[in-house]
């Protein structure tokens, strides 16, 4: 079985693209807050797939915003991007802890998933 790969392309005009390599088109959810965006998009391309997320606003406010881009079907970790906005950070410590807790969001999904399928 080929491993989906994520890799990071741009960031520009609230639009976060990556190149995902995959043999047939992979499902992707992307988590920000606790809840799936919707707006995300795949595009077929060269060798895979381009992943377009069109950043919400609130994020694009002061403070640290973790999203996380997973597989839908088996809640596998393809990456992640944080944006940090307003009064600069001492130290990416907020950012990791974001991440965490967005991971963690994630992570209690998949387990509540799979219970409810009886997996």
């Amino acid at each position: 079985m080929t491993q989906t790969k994520l890799t990071f392309i741009r960031f520009e005009n609230g639009i976060w693209q990556g190149q995902i390599q995959a043999v047939q088109e992979p499902a992707v959810e992307v988590l920000y807050q606790g809840e799936t965006l919707e707006n995300a998009t795949l595009s077929p391309a060269e060798n895979g797939w381009v992943l377009s997320i069109k950043v919400p606003t609130s994020a694009l406010s002061e403070g640290v915003h973790s999203f996380v881009i997973a597989d839908a079907f088996t809640a596998e970790q393809l990456g992640d991007f944080t944006i940090i906005a307003g009064a600069p950070a001492a130290d990416d410590l907020r950012a990791e802890v974001a991440l965490l807790r967005a991971e963690l969001d994630m992570l209690k999904r998949a387990i509540r998933r799979a219970y409810r399928n009886g997996d």
